[in-house]
């Protein structure tokens, strides 16, 4: 299961994402952003609460940096360290901008 809120404000879009990010809850988050990403000068992901993240997952992350590549920026932060470890195994530290 997947919690997913946003806060916008000024062109600034963060994702508060809670529980687990898999196959069946990345096409939920995917369609979430799709809503408000356009025109966004700024995006960020605050997966303070997140616990899992599947290649499914990693997908979304990597459409919605693609996206913002274009139009703006886009960061996660608060990710914990198994996520953290994920990242680096899979490359994506050196894709993402990541914060504490």
């Amino acid at each position: 299961m997947l919690n997913i809120s946003k806060e916008k404000k000024d062109g600034s879009m963060t994702v508060f994402l809670e529980g687990k990010l898999d196959t069946v809850t990345a096409q939920d988050l995917e369609a979430s952003i799709n809503e408000d990403i356009s025109g966004l000068d700024e995006l960020i992901f605050d997966m303070g609460e997140l616990v899992y993240i599947s290649s499914a997952g990693l997908r979304v992350l990597l459409g919605a940096q693609k996206i913002m590549n274009e139009q703006g920026s886009m960061k996660v932060k608060g990710a914990n360290e198994i996520i953290r470890e994920i990242f680096d195994a899979t490359g994506f530290s050196s894709i993402l901008t990541i914060e504490n």
